[in-house]
């Protein structure tokens, strides 16, 4: 049954006239999917509800942030005590301490922070400290990772642009990515190479540690633990891209998960309960190179915005309770493993590739562990998939390069009505295949 719309296309038509494409993020626009973008109006726990009256169970929790569901009683309660104080100051406030405090406990490589407003500036603020710290110019970053659209790293990126095949963007001088260098996902040698050609001159080494733009894929064994060795043993810093991963696999990220120690980490908006945060750092001599202690310049009039900092107080404090991991892990192994019943049932070739509590369907009968073997999906199939699913109120992601998000607000009713509408949505995207 096609799924009724018309409030969610009017209202697309009018944002085409003010937004590039309708929308203010690019896979938002359904283009991937071939479809009309969804207009939500209101979200409570692990459901969404757009402007057409529609509900859906939601597993894309604002692309990963929303660990606890939508508007969680404990978040809300602490972003209205904020808000009621002053939304920005342009100063400092408590809040900043208290959340700086759960981070650093939280990750042992993390000595000081910096509270940035995304997770690109995180990232972009973590390479110009490398480079500062090594007074080197090269970056190693890899494949179908994704780190934010600073131009010098929208080099075959993932995300975005890997959905819409632009894996690097106009606009960008050939000059700002003279000094980045490709390396393969999960391919070891293919960095030694680099070191090999540049010794001496890399900064830093920026990877996902779990890749999550590409679809998520896990490092093999040994990967991040050579990466680790050829960074230290050429006075490179490894740079752990975690703005996805941080708090999502585990109070420790997934450092703290694959047991390696990066010299920098960035962090996005869970750290701020969904709001816009993000947040880089590591031991305290190379952050000590940051002003106004330091030479290198960074700064940001809403870094450390006391409604952001007082949303990400109250997230991490409900994630450091007793089991939860182990209860948010549970019911992703449930769903889980009742999709690889149905799709053996049904006899589709696909893999599921997933860590803690995110995970991908590829469609594809390879083993995807790397860009190019993610690239290897039916996009098509994933569309036609995407939108029986939608018309039966699952929300997944609309491209098959993101990854699908449980939160701790989804419960077993809900991964039973997921897992009966994913076997009629498979169905009958195989039957029209």
């Amino acid at each position: 049954m096609e799924l009724k719309l018309n409030n969610s296309k009017r209202l697309y038509k009018i944002a085409e006239r003010l937004m590039p494409g309708g929308v203010n993020s690019p896979v938002r626009s359904f283009k991937a999917v071939d479809g009309t973008p969804v207009f939500i109006s209101s979200a409570k726990g692990p459901w969404i509800y757009d402007e057409d009256g529609n509900k859906y169970i939601d597993y894309i929790a604002s692309w990963g942030p929303l660990i606890l569901g939508h508007t969680h009683n404990d978040v809300v309660r602490a972003v209205k005590k904020a808000a009621e104080n002053g939304t920005s100051y342009g100063a400092p406030c408590v809040d900043e301490i208290n959340l700086a405090s759960l981070i650093v406990k939280s990750f042992p490589s993390i000595d000081m922070l910096r509270m940035t407003s995304s997770g690109t500036e995180a990232t972009m603020s973590a390479v110009r400290l490398s480079r500062a710290y090594t007074k080197r110019d090269f970056i190693i970053k890899f494949e179908g990772c994704y780190h934010g659209h600073a131009d010098y790293l929208l080099v075959k990126a993932g995300s975005g642009a890997t959905t819409f095949g632009t894996p690097s963007s106009p606009g960008v001088p050939k000059g700002f990515t003279n000094n980045t260098l490709l390396a393969r996902y999960n391919d070891i040698r293919s960095v030694e190479r680099l070191f090999s050609k540049y010794e001496n001159q890399i900064a830093c080494v920026l990877i996902e540690p779990v890749a999550a733009n590409m679809g998520v894929v896990p490092p093999k064994n040994g990967f991040l633990e050579g990466l680790r060795k050829l960074a230290q043993d050429s006075g490179t810093l490894l740079i752990f891209d975690e703005v996805i991963t941080g708090f999502r696999l585990g109070l420790g990220g997934a450092q703290k998960t694959y047991n390696i120690k990066p010299d920098l980490t960035c962090l996005g908006k869970i750290i701020g309960g969904g709001f816009p945060v993000g947040a880089y750092g590591g031991r305290k001599e190379i952050m000590s190179m940051i002003a106004p202690i330091g030479p290198v310049y960074h700064a940001g009039t809403l870094s450390g915005n006391p409604v952001a900092m007082a949303a990400g107080v109250a997230t991490i404090n409900k994630l450091r309770e007793k089991g939860t991991y182990k209860r948010l892990n549970e019911l992703t192994q449930s769903l889980i493993e009742g999709l690889h019943k149905i799709l053996k049932k049904l006899g589709i070739k696909a893999q599921i590739n997933s860590v803690g509590s995110m995970f991908t369907i590829f469609f594809t009968d390879r083993e995807v562990f790397d860009y190019e073997s993610a690239l290897t999906s039916d996009t098509k199939m994933y569309s036609r998939f995407f939108k029986n699913l939608l018309s039966a109120g699952i929300m997944f992601p609309p491209s098959q390069f993101e990854a699908v998000f449980v939160s701790l607000a989804h419960t077993e009713r809900e991964i039973d009505i997921t897992l009966r509408a994913v076997y009629k949505a498979l169905k009958e995207t195989a039957s029209r295949g």
